[in-house]
């Protein structure tokens, strides 16, 4: 069975972008953090390095993740539409807090991920083959 890919799916590429550019965000984020402990704005610097090193693995993950969407890999799906449910709750959270620079970018990607990975050509690509 050859390598399938996200270029039957359209919609595949858009969660495949919105992913990718959440782990982008995550960097920022870890990025941002780090600058915030250097000036001394953290609560406490264990705390704020644990933190840290949470966001960066997690950034890892889904990048992987988008590697897995990119070639219409099966297992990428779950984790995936979870992430999305994750960003838009935390999304919401952040809107709530009045932080629209971070909360709509995510609520947008949140959105733009799970219609890409819910779109019907998307489900056929990523489907499992028995």
């Amino acid at each position: 069975m050859g390598m399938r890919s996200a270029e039957g799916a359209p919609m595949l590429s858009v969660a495949a972008a919105a992913v990718a550019l959440e782990a982008v965000g995550l960097c920022v984020a870890v990025v941002a953090n780090a600058i915030d402990d250097v000036d001394g704005r953290t609560g406490t610097q264990s705390n704020a390095v644990g933190f840290m090193v949470l966001e960066f693995v997690i950034a890892v993950g889904v990048a992987a993740m988008t590697l897995g969407i990119g070639r219409a890999q099966p297992w990428s799906r779950t984790p995936a539409v979870m992430v999305q449910v994750f960003t838009a709750v935390i999304a919401i959270w952040l809107l709530e807090a009045h932080r629209y620079a971070w909360g709509l970018p995510a609520l947008l990607l949140a959105v733009a991920g799970l219609a890409g990975l819910f779109a019907p050509a998307s489900l056929r690509a990523l489907n499992r083959r028995l």
